[in-house]
């Protein structure tokens, strides 16, 4: 049930610990929020905007926000879909939609066979046993592929299954592999693509919070923007700049600038909006570049 109590101040759940937890604060940190922690450590106050932190457990962000304790949360797309799932499967109302993601902390839910299986299809695991922390993505997969599988439910530790006997394969989130391969296990089909996600309600609170809530998505926008955002500078004879401008990757419209005692020269700028690499710039020094500059960008507002 959701909270009708109003408040002034916008609140955001993000991980206590864990590998999202210096995510959140470092996002949140580009966006000008600065935080004083309370001595128990479960709550930051916001001292440069009217915006608190709550330090809580990954799994318990959908459900604050359902509840209307937090306004945002911070949480992995993984357990955002499984709860969301799970909800609708009770009848309920969904915790929350995705509202940004962030383009970090991403993994895979994966089905994980063991190395000596030849994985084709999933009619292939038919009858057998799957140890899932997430059986409710797992579940929604097994029934749009019409397979009838057990869903073993475990709370951690899935990879260990098949070398117990409690299950014959898994469903657990993979990064690199290397856990997979130091239980024997291959990744063998992808449920679901996952990364770090700006979650709250579809619908924006109509009082000051509304206003706070859209002002730092602007900023979360313009952070994540900037990370792989860099400004190129060049010179260059005006009959190359079309040829240099394809060559820019994902480049805004560029500036370009007289240059004193050379008419037939310019000065280019442009805000790329990816990676510039060695192999872009030695593409635009054949084409005519010279005195080439590639700059971080620190901040974006549109």
């Amino acid at each position: 049930m959701t909270t009708t109590k109003t408040r002034d101040r916008l609140r955001i759940a993000i991980q206590k610990s864990g590998r999202m937890a210096d995510v959140s604060q470092d996002l949140l940190a580009r966006c000008g929020l600065k935080f004083r922690q309370s001595r128990d450590k479960l709550f930051c106050f916001g001292e440069s905007m009217p915006i608190d932190l709550l330090l809580v457990r990954d799994d318990d962000i959908p459900g604050l926000i359902a509840q209307g304790v937090a306004d945002l949360g911070i949480v992995g797309r993984n357990v955002l879909a499984e709860q969301t799932l799970a909800a609708r499967a009770n009848g309920e109302a969904a915790p929350g939609v995705e509202l940004r993601p962030l383009n970090t902390s991403r993994c895979r839910l994966s089905i994980a066979v063991p190395q000596e299986m030849e994985y084709e299809n999933p009619q292939q695991l038919q009858g057998l046993r799957i140890a899932t922390s997430y059986p409710a993505l797992l579940g929604d997969w097994l029934a749009r592929n019409g397979v009838e599988a057990k869903v073993v439910f475990l709370a951690g530790s899935v990879e260990i299954a098949p070398r117990l006997g409690t299950a014959d394969l898994i469903c657990d989130l993979v990064s690199s592999g290397a856990t997979l391969a130091a239980n024997q296990l291959k990744e063998a089909v992808v449920l679901l693509d996952s990364e770090a996600v700006i979650a709250g309600p579809e619908e924006v609170p109509l009082d000051e919070r509304g206003e706070l809530r859209e002002l730092l998505l602007r900023r979360i926008d313009g952070v994540i923007q900037v990370r792989e955002s860099k400004l190129v500078m060049l010179h260059a004879a005006r009959g190359a700049i079309e040829t240099i401008r394809a060559i820019l990757p994902n480049a805004q419209t560029p500036t370009l600038l007289p240059i004193e005692g050379s008419p037939d020269q310019v000065a280019l700028q442009a805000v790329c909006y990816g990676a510039v690499t060695w192999t872009h710039l030695e593409d635009m020094k054949r084409a005519g570049a010279s005195q080439l500059l590639v700059l971080p960008v620190e901040k974006i507002l549109a």
